[in-house]
């Protein structure tokens, strides 16, 4: 029995030896313990948003074709503040991507009169060069209008952003789209109007829902002009919610429509559209909400 028991501690003790040079073995060259550290980091999922995106597609209206900043009635897309090259202005794309990428890799799809409508062909077209990012500013067409009465209806205007996300999410639906206010027209006009030369060129046509008669200060034509505003207003309630429905849209938060646009801001061939000073804050503005660690709340 003595034998056999000390036949049976020998091997119990080598078992318990070889076990010992396992874990010896696992603790010297194998995975440390997981810490509540990296067990947090493992469980946190990888971000939707990429604060570089490597290319650019942008969609909207004059704005965005860079109009009026130039010379007078005429698109200037150099000045663009999404995918211009113009050093004064800084364009978002030459911000991301560098003056040769945004060369390369930057692509402008918007239209001079393009309402919210126009959004889904324009996508449709963006979409064909596969962007890691696409910049929306439309809107303010749909309320520059030959009356207040003929102004896009809310109910379209969602309508219709809704089905260019739709068109872009069918064949892209990891791309970002990044979405600027509706700026404050009456703002703008509250600037413009102290110009001569900017009010006769607001005769030629540009938003009469808000500019027509620019010096008439009575009841009827305030009451237009802030019949404009709170369609202007509703556009951006109707952005940001959908856009919020869209876990890789980002809205910028009212920063274009709270933006305080002064003179110099605005062109001097029409004193509404952004002159290349205003176009470099829309640029600025873009930027910061791209880059930023969280979307705007």
């Amino acid at each position: 029995m003595r034998k056999r028991s000390s036949r049976t501690r020998t091997a119990l003790a080598v078992v318990a030896a070889a076990v010992l040079g396992l874990a010896g073995c696992d603790a010297g060259g194998g995975s440390p313990p997981a810490t509540k550290a990296t067990k947090a980091r493992a469980a946190k999922p990888a971000s939707l948003w990429n604060r570089s995106p490597h290319s650019i597609a942008a969609v909207g209206d004059s704005i965005t074709r860079g109009f009026d900043a130039c010379t007078v009635l005429s698109d200037c897309p150099e000045a663009s503040w999404a995918t211009g090259s113009d050093a004064e202005v800084d364009s978002l794309a030459v911000r991301l991507l560098g003056v040769t990428g945004a060369a390369e890799r930057s692509w402008n799809y918007a239209v001079t009169g393009a309402r919210m409508a126009d959004l889904p062909e324009q996508m449709t077209q963006a979409a064909v060069r596969d962007p890691e990012l696409v910049t929306v500013m439309v809107g303010a067409n749909d309320a520059c209008r030959a009356s207040a009465s003929a102004m896009t209806s809310v109910a379209d205007f969602r309508a219709n952003f809704e089905e260019a996300l739709s068109t872009l999410r069918s064949s892209l639906p990891k791309t970002q789209v990044y979405v600027a206010s509706v700026p404050n027209l009456k703002r703008l006009w509250s600037e413009g109007r102290s110009n001569a030369l900017g009010k006769q060129v607001w005769k030629l046509g540009i938003c009469p829902s808000m500019l027509a008669d620019a010096d008439d200060l009575t009841s009827a034509a305030t009451l237009r002009r802030d019949q404009v505003q709170r369609r202007v207003v509703e556009y951006n309630k109707v952005l940001k919610e959908v856009c919020a429905k869209d876990r890789r849209c980002r809205f910028d938060g009212n920063a274009v429509y709270d933006y305080d646009f002064g003179t110099e801001q605005l062109s001097h061939w029409d004193w509404f559209h952004p002159s290349r000073d205003g176009q470099a804050r829309l640029a600025s503005i873009a930027y910061r909400t791209i880059t930023a660690p969280k979307p705007v709340a």
